[in-house]
């Protein structure tokens, strides 16, 4: 007898739920594979130190002032950064990663390390791919 999806659930609660759209973890896996959330999990992760939000905007190339903002406020929401602002004259506000996002960072860097080797490779399976679709 073949079981589906729902009906596995319903007799094992808590499994086959990694995919399904209203899973948290899918949430999360769509909110740590978004493009500015790597790029600043990676610079904040880099550098190791508290940074300030401009010397942030200095080193990701492209991003905007509002999507570093949102960006920042959602890896703090997520526990990933903590924002420090200190009270002085002009107010100093500093991110750092977390335990949690010094863990994704961990993860993050390996993408990329793999990501800088590979893309030689990539670029030719590209240009295989491409020459048998236009039939160069």
């Amino acid at each position: 007898m073949t079981t589906t999806a729902k009906q596995a659930r319903q007799i094992e609660p808590g499994t086959y739920e990694a995919y399904m759209h209203d899973c948290p973890a899918v949430a999360l896996l769509s909110t740590i594979s978004n493009r500015w959330v790597s790029l600043a999990m990676c610079t904040l992760g880099q550098f190791g130190e508290p940074m300030r939000y401009n010397h942030l905007s200095r080193e990701i190339p492209g991003v905007s002032q509002k999507m570093l903002t949102q960006t920042l406020r959602l890896l703090e929401r997520e526990g990933m950064v903590k924002r420090t602002a200190t009270p002085t004259v002009p107010a100093r506000v500093d991110y750092e990663l977390t335990k949690l996002g010094q863990g994704l960072y961990g993860l993050l860097s390996q993408v990329r390390d793999w990501a800088v080797e590979k893309v030689g490779e990539v670029g030719e399976a590209r240009a295989e791919y491409d020459a048998r679709k236009t039939g160069r």
